[in-house]
């Protein structure tokens, strides 16, 4: 067997712009600004009185979803990378605030930000071993107690 078929498939751009679109449509499917998402979709049926089976599909594969991305950027980056990349993101708005790039005043504005962070946390999150790999030729392995 090649050892490509052992590694599998090569990690590139696409392939993080893959991990990019899940996290955004997760994060943008569950909470957004627009009230088009699952989290007004559930109250406005609770205030209806018609909650049904169709919220609690949605809502069980939301939860496998976040399951996917938040386990796999915990476990890729642990406590310490996460406040590492959370403050880098946070410094980088901060930054497009200062030179007047993002509009400070606007709640909507930092909403969508906000999310937007949220997704690229788990998009690389769920990208770091590939990136850990082609930056120090290392691989990651989780540790396994038997």
């Amino acid at each position: 067997m090649s050892d490509e078929k052992v590694r599998g498939a090569p990690f590139t751009l696409g392939s993080f712009l893959l991990r990019l679109l899940f996290a955004l449509v997760l994060v943008f499917i569950t909470f957004n600004p627009t009230q088009y998402s699952y989290v007004h979709w559930m109250l406005a049926s609770k205030e209806a009185h018609t909650l049904g089976p169709e919220q609690a599909v949605a809502g069980v594969a939301l939860v496998a979803g976040w399951l996917i991305g938040v386990t796999a950027t915990q476990r890729a980056l642990g406590t310490l990378g996460l406040v590492v990349l959370i403050a880098f993101m946070a410094t980088l708005v901060w930054w497009l605030v200062d030179a007047g790039w993002l509009n400070a005043t606007s709640m909507v504005t930092f909403e969508w930000v906000t999310l937007a962070c949220l997704a690229v946390l788990l998009a690389v999150g769920m990208s770091w071993s590939f990136i850990w790999r082609r930056m120090t030729g290392q691989y990651e392995v989780d540790e396994v107690n038997h």
